[in-house]
């Protein structure tokens, strides 16, 4: 039996493995994130340990047009030979690297130290741009640093009141409910969600309008008295600015602009004021907007306004999404990042990781495109002839889907490292089957920020490589020097914390040792003469300015990229569904959660159903500016009349990502997936 985490969201849910007479079996342990609890998914995991169509051998397309089983040696051959022939004609940014937020820390921080000094090239960024990248721009600019929650997830079980804006934890992250229980919830929602049953009071808004209703909440705070005037004065800067903006969002022009009733704009506030122990808490209906860090910032300028973060009992914290999103985004798998959370354009931040990787500070690249831009980019005259692509699966989860498949199309080499056979992975030249979450020892850092164990059960079969291995023997094809590339993940880790030390996200006093002996260890956990415990609560003293003020930030509302007119009359916006995960290529594999959710589906009001012609279990498509999904009529009576709802997790012509909106955030880079317009037709049988 080995103690370890669930595979699938942030919260890192606490299991114990077993294997008894060649099955896997899970049970929950009373972790304090889960407290004995699994939601479907992680009751479920252990079958994908023997999919049927796991990857066993490395694969390489033939001239007949069929990917066929090769020996490891053939297959690292043929990719370091094709990027060494690319990067020779057109230099090292021909070259591509996509990683994932399931990547163990280890193997994020690996892979950017690959492409960068293996490879060369700038052109690195991850699917966590598309999750966590506006409130993490929000979050480093309000507070100075950007942890999902700046205190643990225990705490939330003493709450009185908890704003959860665009947030649906009890399909998404489902243990999660047990320490919201005590809590009166405010959602903010477009749609009727399992959570916004749950709620005291759910407010509404239209698609897009939600930072409309951000300055109207904080418009209210101020005209009704419920601002923490010394806290504003003692603990922040730039209030003065953000009141400018939010007193021209006076209570009814909200409502005109959001839909949401002035009553339940007042409610909302005077709760949360009233409170003693409130929180605010955005999710991704916040965030994926071309205004995602504004409407973040929004929300984040209300909890100042109260006196929220940095306060024992209370705060602000966003629910970072997939499993390592918080350590994937730390280590150097994003565009403009170093290991510890450094920026790439920071001299003393490239001088320090240099050292530790024994190169000169101008051996390294510059920052890169964003994840969206780098895939649009893709096979063309400017863009990477090439992309190897680890832990993610673009071809479903990217928006304007139908774009980014063409683009992978487009390229001269695509290489693949997974353990199943996903969207991506089927359009790849090289195919590199990995080791999953049961085989491989690592480390993970949960939305708390908490740095967690992943322990090994299963020795992974015969044919099959971890994600280190594969780097290190790339590496050295590629002529670097194989002790630069360790493929033990303690090596690694050890390494992580040299790189990491003085940054941000400081895990140089965090150890194997120290975790193995049950420690408790949230960063930033600094090395020191006395081991450092930990910070498991951020702020309480000081923000992580150079002054030790928070600041507000001066938004304002705008229209989304895109609005229904005469033929895109509707409103669509895409999310998950309990018993699926990111873009399905695990979940749908899985018997037990397909029979649950098997199909993609479109949910809408009756009276929009019926001005299309549609009724209940019909198939429709769903078309926008830029192509057309199909899926499966579910009518909710709690839907908003001018709105749609499509779950993203499905393949093919039921991508709900065919139709959402690339348009992306000046700042974070964040594509528009919460909002387009589209316009819903009856359909024949899908094909």
């Amino acid at each position: 039996m080995v103690v370890t985490h669930c595979p699938y969201c942030a919260l890192q849910c606490g299991t114990a493995l077993r294997r008894e007479n060649g099955r896997v079996t899970v049970r929950p342990t009373d972790f304090p994130v889960n407290h004995g609890g699994l939601c479907q998914k992680g009751w479920t995991a252990p079958a994908l340990l023997d999919t049927p169509d796991r990857l066993l051998d490395p694969l390489v397309r033939g001239r007949n047009g069929e990917l066929v089983p090769v020996d490891w040696d053939t297959a690292l051959d043929t990719v370091a030979g094709r990027l060494h022939h690319i990067r020779t004609e057109d230099g090292p940014d021909a070259l591509g690297v996509f990683g994932g937020g399931g990547l163990t820390n280890e193997k994020a921080y690996l892979l950017g130290k690959f492409a960068r000094l293996a490879l060369g090239t700038s052109q690195i960024d991850y699917n966590g741009r598309f999750c966590m990248s506006s409130a993490a721009a929000a979050g480093a600019a309000a507070l100075g640093v950007d942890r999902g929650l700046p205190f643990p997830v225990t705490d939330l079980g003493q709450a009185d009141v908890i704003m959860l804006a665009g947030a649906n934890p009890a399909e998404t992250m489902p243990p999660l409910m047990r320490h919201l229980d005590r809590a009166e919830l405010i959602v903010i929602d477009p749609r009727r969600t399992r959570t916004a049953e749950r709620a005291v009071l759910h407010l509404q808004p239209a698609p897009g309008t939600d930072l409309a209703l951000a300055l109207g909440l904080l418009h209210i705070a101020v005209v009704d008295g419920w601002c923490d005037n010394d806290y504003i004065h003692r603990r922040t800067r730039g209030f003065d600015a953000a009141w400018r903006r939010a007193m021209t969002w006076w209570p009814e022009r909200v409502e005109q602009v959001t839909g949401v009733p002035v009553i339940a704009q007042r409610e909302a506030v005077r709760m949360l004021g009233a409170a003693q122990r409130p929180y605010v808490l955005t999710g991704r209906g916040a965030e994926q907007h071309s205004k995602g860090v504004d409407t973040v910032a929004g929300f984040i300028n209300l909890a100042l306004a109260l006196g929220l973060p940095g306060r024992p009992h209370r705060g602000y914290g966003c629910l970072t999404g997939q499993g390592n999103g918080q350590g994937g985004r730390e280590h150097g798998q994003k565009a403009d990042q170093l290991p510890g959370y450094r920026l790439i354009t920071d001299p003393d931040a490239r001088a320090h990781v240099a050292q530790v990787w024994g190169v000169l500070p101008g051996v390294l690249p510059g920052a890169g495109r964003s994840a969206y831009e780098l895939l649009d980019a893709l096979g063309t005259a400017t863009g990477p002839r090439a992309l190897l692509v680890f832990g993610s699966n673009p071809a479903v989860s990217a928006p304007h889907a139908g774009n980014v498949t063409n683009r992978l199309a487009a390229l001269d080499l695509l290489v693949v490292a997974d353990f199943v056979p996903s969207e991506t992975a089927r359009m790849a030249h090289v195919v590199l089957p990995v080791t999953q979450w049961a085989e491989e020892e690592g480390t993970m850092t949960n939305l708390e920020g908490r740095v967690l164990r992943r322990r090994r059960l299963l020795t992974p079969p015969p044919r099959v490589r971890s994600d280190l291995e594969v780097l290190r023997e790339l590496a050295t094809r590629l002529g670097e020097p194989a002790h630069r590339y360790p493929t033990a993940p303690r090596d690694v880790f050890e390494e992580l914390r040299r790189a990491s030390c003085g940054g941000k996200a400081d895990y140089s006093g965090i150890s194997y040792e120290r975790l193995d002996a049950g420690e408790v260890l949230h960063w930033p956990c600094p090395a020191s003469n006395q081991p450092h415990p930990g910070t498991p609560r951020l702020f309480l003293d000081r923000f992580a300015h150079p002054d030790g003020r928070a600041r507000f930030a001066e938004v304002d509302h705008r229209e989304p990229a895109e609005t229904p007119d005469a033929d895109f009359p509707l409103y669509a916006t895409t999310g998950r569904v309990l018993a699926q995960y990111q873009s399905g290529a695990q979940t749908r594999r899985v018997a037990e959660l397909n029979a649950v959710e098997p199909e993609p589906f479109v949910e809408m009001h009756p009276d929009t159903a019926e001005r299309a012609g549609l009724r209940d279990g019909a198939m429709a498509r769903v078309s926008s500016a830029r192509q057309s999904t199909v899926a499966r009529v579910r009518i909710v009576q709690t839907m908003r009349v001018d709105t749609v709802f499509l779950p993203f997790h499905f393949p093919g012509a039921g991508r709900a990502n065919l139709v959402t909106n690339p348009a992306l955030d000046p700042l974070s880079r964040m594509p528009e997936f919460k909002v387009c317009a589209v316009r819903i037709e009856p359909y024949g049988d899908p094909p």
